[in-house]
């Protein structure tokens, strides 16, 4: 399989199942909805991040937030077909996780475009970080 269908074929996966998870999440949970998953360790939490990874920036006003999450999106997104284009076919596990990189980074893009934030809800207590998307 070349490589190229791998990169394609991962994200693919990936950018469905992040949609997927994220539209029944916004159908069925209220917002800051907290279900415990494994008592004292991991919860679904509804939340919707304004900000960048860790609610980073998530104070700065709107047009801000837009220009320069869509822009350092779109950057990321480039740097990522840059390494995946330079990684050797022979190094699968590299290329399925820059594949999986960027699907989530072009799921997270969509809810940005869509939305103007990413729906989160992974939540795992005792980590003192603001929610990861999936």
């Amino acid at each position: 399989m070349s490589k190229y269908r791998i990169l394609i074929i991962v994200s693919l996966i990936i950018i469905v199942l992040d949609q997927l998870t994220k539209w029944l999440v916004l159908i069925h949970m209220p917002l800051y909805q907290s279900i415990p998953i494994i008592e004292n360790v991991f919860n679904l939490t509804h939340i919707h991040n304004t900000g960048g990874a860790f609610g980073f920036m998530a104070d700065q006003s709107p047009l801000i937030r837009k220009i320069l999450f869509h822009g350092v999106s779109l950057i990321s997104l480039g740097v990522i077909i840059y390494f995946y284009h330079q990684s050797p076919k022979n190094y699968p596990f590299l290329l399925v996780a820059l594949s999986l990189i960027f699907g989530g980074a072009i799921g997270n893009l969509i809810d940005r475009f869509r939305m103007g934030e990413v729906v989160d809800f992974l939540d795992f207590l005792h980590w003192d970080l603001p929610l990861a998307g999936f």
